[in-house]
């Protein structure tokens, strides 16, 4: 029998496409839903269910950002094969998102049981929801915002793809949250940070849904659910990409702060009143 429903994999769906890449932290946000729908949020199922239908976020990257993808793709091809070609900065990007990948890998693989195990607590994401907005005030304050795209070294996507550790570990803490505070921190503006945190999850979270796949079929989760609720994140997650990037262009990163911190403190009392467990 499936431990997730086709209705239940519909709403965790929606909040994975919503949340996965605004800095509000996607994995915090299911698994308050998934508390609030009775599922036990520590299920390795559950786990490997939540994992999965990311991949349909990420499909939505893949198409939204498909000729940038395909320039890049070009650009290490030919640089691959003309030594000359290797100084252009869209082969020596692809290069860096590949070795900023290796890091979120490595923790991923060692920490695995920590991660199904004790740091899947919702007090660990409600903790994380204010530790992580108290980052991101204070990158979004002291950054210079001078920096643009073209101007991110191999340290900038190092440090960016490394920040990701910070959200594998403490779910709450949001992927694209750490990765847009280190971006500027490193003084990228808003639309490069962005854009850089949407570059360097791409390989990570797809191999994360890949990896976990096995373990979401053969856990109690119907393949059924797990279509659905990818379809689902994939649909919401690309009209949630158009929205983000239009926004980030004009407005400060303060919204999301206020909104996380209402979102930590409200965990904390629905915690503490006992009407979720942790």
């Amino acid at each position: 029998m499936s431990t997730i429903s086709i209705g239940q994999a519909v709403v965790l769906g929606v909040v994975e496409g919503v949340t996965e890449f605004l800095p509000v932290s996607s994995t915090g946000h299911l698994k308050i839903t998934e508390g609030l729908m009775d599922i036990p949020v520590d299920d390795k199922a559950v786990v490997a269910f939540t994992a999965v239908i990311q991949v349909g976020a990420i499909a939505a990257v893949l198409l939204y950002f498909f000729k940038d993808i395909v320039r890049f793709a070009r650009a290490w091809g030919r640089g691959i094969a003309d030594r000359e070609l290797r100084q252009r900065h869209d082969y020596k990007f692809a290069w860096w998102v590949i070795y900023a990948t290796l890091p979120v890998v490595a923790v991923g693989l060692a920490a695995k049981p920590l991660i199904e195990g004790p740091l899947a607590s919702l007090w660990v994401v409600a903790g994380s929801l204010i530790v992580g907005s108290g980052l991101m005030w204070a990158a979004d304050r002291l950054g210079r915002h001078k920096r643009g795209e073209d101007d991110t070294s191999l340290k900038d996507a190092m440090l960016v793809g490394g920040s990701q550790i910070l959200a594998l570990l403490f779910p709450g803490f949001s992927r694209s949250g750490a990765t847009m505070s280190t971006g500027l921190i490193l003084d990228l503006d808003r639309l490069a940070a962005t854009r850089l945190s949407f570059f360097l999850g791409i390989p990570a979270l797809t191999g994360a849904g890949l990896y976990e796949l096995k373990d979401a079929l053969g856990g109690g989760v119907a393949a059924a659910p797990l279509a659905v609720g990818t379809v689902v994140s994939f649909v919401v997650a690309y009209a949630s990409i158009a929205w983000l990037l239009r926004f980030v262009a004009k407005h400060s990163f303060n919204a999301f702060v206020i909104y996380r911190v209402a979102v930590g403190v409200l965990l904390f009392g629905l915690l503490g009143a006992h009407v979720l467990t942790p």
